[in-house]
């Protein structure tokens, strides 16, 4: 590993780091030997970082050889979510908002909360400002229902416990029982409805969007104002298009995950 004189350099983690770089389509299984001579440290500094890693979920090994776990895909899809997968959204966001004449947003869940991560308004008035970033209890809104369908029982009695950071006290919380059923409903036909449950006056329909291994990694909506919107007319407008839209997200992005990645210990 090169040479990092600044004192703020943390040669650890950049360690760390470059371990996990280690591996590659062409090297999906390393001994602490091939992993130490791949990334140019000692042994027994390589020995360490594999098995701190292990410790922390991102490897596991069998037989002397260790592989990466399905863990490390979340260090990338932060960045993927955060630029890659906004890029990719916007213009079928943008269609769909052409289609609709309604706002369109895509949100991610974090703790017992959905965050913004785009958003396509329309200027209409609605008693809640939303902007990306905006945070909304889950449990209350169409997208959160959608990415808590990708929780476990768990996970989902954590997620029940633990507070909402949003600062909004929605104008219908569900009970335990009351989401469960909910969510089985939504698991079954792939889309979810909140009908005023987050505040009056606001009626959302949301549809997840998947990655390659067809796991849900963000939900989008589309945002009307009920006194303009019947439930019906969402579900039978708005909703086909929704559907369609997410759909042609999730292959995308799909497709994008799927384009090889050069091995950069190999040379040409």
């Amino acid at each position: 590993m090169p040479e990092h004189p600044s004192p703020d350099f943390v040669e650890a983690l950049a360690r760390g780091l470059a371990i996990i770089t280690a591996f590659s389509p062409t090297a999906t299984a390393l001994s602490v030997s091939d992993a130490a001579a791949r990334v140019s440290l000692p042994r027994p500094t390589a020995r360490r970082l594999l098995m701190t890693l292990e410790k922390l979920g991102y490897v596991r090994s069998s037989n002397g050889l260790y592989t990466l776990t399905t863990k490390v895909l979340e260090l990338g899809t932060a960045y993927v979510a955060t630029l890659g997968i906004w890029e990719l959204a916007r213009p079928h966001l943008e269609a769909l908002v052409a289609q609709t004449g309604e706002s369109s947003s895509m949100s991610q869940l974090d703790g017992s909360d959905i965050v913004y991560v785009a958003r396509v308004p329309v200027p209409k008035i609605i008693s809640l400002a939303v902007h990306i970033g905006t945070r909304f209890p889950a449990v209350a809104t169409s997208m959160g229902q959608v990415l808590l369908t990708a929780l476990d029982d768990d996970e989902l009695k954590t997620l029940l416990a633990t507070p909402s950071h949003s600062g909004v006290i929605p104008r219908v919380a569900p009970s335990r029982d009351e989401l469960i059923a909910d969510l089985e409903v939504v698991r079954e036909r792939g889309w979810a409805l909140s009908d005023e449950r987050l505040s009056l006056g606001i009626r959302s329909i949301a549809a997840p969007v998947r990655d390659a291994s067809g796991g849900i990694v963000a939900a989008m909506n589309v945002t009307v104002h009920a006194a303009e919107t019947s439930v019906e007319d969402l579900q039978r407008r708005h909703l086909p298009l929704l559907l369609d839209t997410a759909a042609k997200i999730t292959d995308e992005w799909s497709q994008l995950a799927r384009l090889p990645v050069p091995d950069p210990l190999i040379r040409a």
